[in-house]
């Protein structure tokens, strides 16, 4: 097996859009292609390891400095090319451990760079780009913040080897002061501290759980399933509201979220006064 993590989201770029490197003048940590889904030309966008990468922090599949800007640039490419026409889908694929942890990092200013890349996925929802992230292994912390968490639709696979969550497990049980195993008793019974996948989907964040036989090798029958389930989400897309609402107005988050939505409408209730 690979030593580094993130091989999934070049599996799955690769399936998708039969390209496999990056564009010219990008790092070769970051895919970006042009590929054809149903009636859509979508622009797809992966962040993957690369072992002689820059940064030594950024060589494991965390988005660090080039993979955030050159993310921010290629979603604003696509942007400013449909301007006057037709909003492409953008689709970004996730696979990151997390945002790189470094001092070259916080020096350069890691936060203005992955505000860049939140920020040009929310500028292209709202611009009309319907914008669909497909998780298909880890979305921890900054670097899904940064590369996939701002879409109108998220859709993840059904799958023990899919993380999304604030932190790892070993370093939320240290900030908490628990051992791993008192952190997994307690996520029996508080959701949002749960790291399976199924529980994720529970608090009504997710467009749509996919099962596919193997991930990290996909049959032609799970390429053809995802494929099915991105374009249903992309038609979705266009036809919702731009704005994120759907991620507290959905039935499952009115089940678990009750809190955070009386939480919104009182702040809203409060900014509108």
């Amino acid at each position: 097996m690979n030593k580094f993590t993130g091989i999934r989201g070049r599996v799955w770029f690769k399936a998708l859009t039969g390209q496999a490197s990056s564009m010219p003048g990008d790092p070769h940590s970051v895919l970006t292609a042009d590929a054809q889904i149903g009636d859509d030309k979508a622009r797809f966008l992966c962040v993957v390891p690369d072992p002689d990468g820059r940064f030594p922090c950024a060589r494991r599949g965390e988005v660090g400095l080039e993979e955030a800007y050159t993310l921010a640039a290629r979603v604003r490419e696509a942007i400013g090319a449909d301007k006057e026409s037709a909003k492409r889908p953008i689709i970004a694929i996730v696979d990151v451990k997390s945002q790189a942890y470094g001092r070259r990092e916080e020096t350069a200013g890691i936060h203005l760079a992955g505000a860049a890349a939140a920020d040009a996925y929310a500028t292209a929802r709202f611009a009309g780009h319907p914008v669909i992230t497909l998780i298909v292994g880890q979305a921890i912390s900054g670097g899904f913040l940064t590369h996939g968490y701002q879409a109108n639709c998220l859709l993840a696979f059904d799958d023990d080897g899919v993380l999304i969550h604030a932190m790892h497990k070993e370093a939320a049980a240290r900030i908490t002061r628990r051992t791993v195993a008192q952190l997994d008793k307690l996520a029996e019974t508080v959701t949002p501290l749960s790291y399976n996948v199924r529980d994720y989907a529970k608090l009504g964040l997710l467009y749509r759980l996919l099962h596919v036989s193997n991930p990290e090798d996909p049959a032609p029958e799970d390429v053809s399933l995802v494929r099915h389930e991105v374009i249903a989400a992309i038609q979705d897309a266009r036809k919702a509201s731009p704005d994120l609402i759907n991620r507290t107005e959905s039935e499952a988050a009115c089940v678990a979220r009750k809190a955070s939505r009386l939480v919104r409408a009182r702040l809203e209730e409060q900014w509108n006064h």
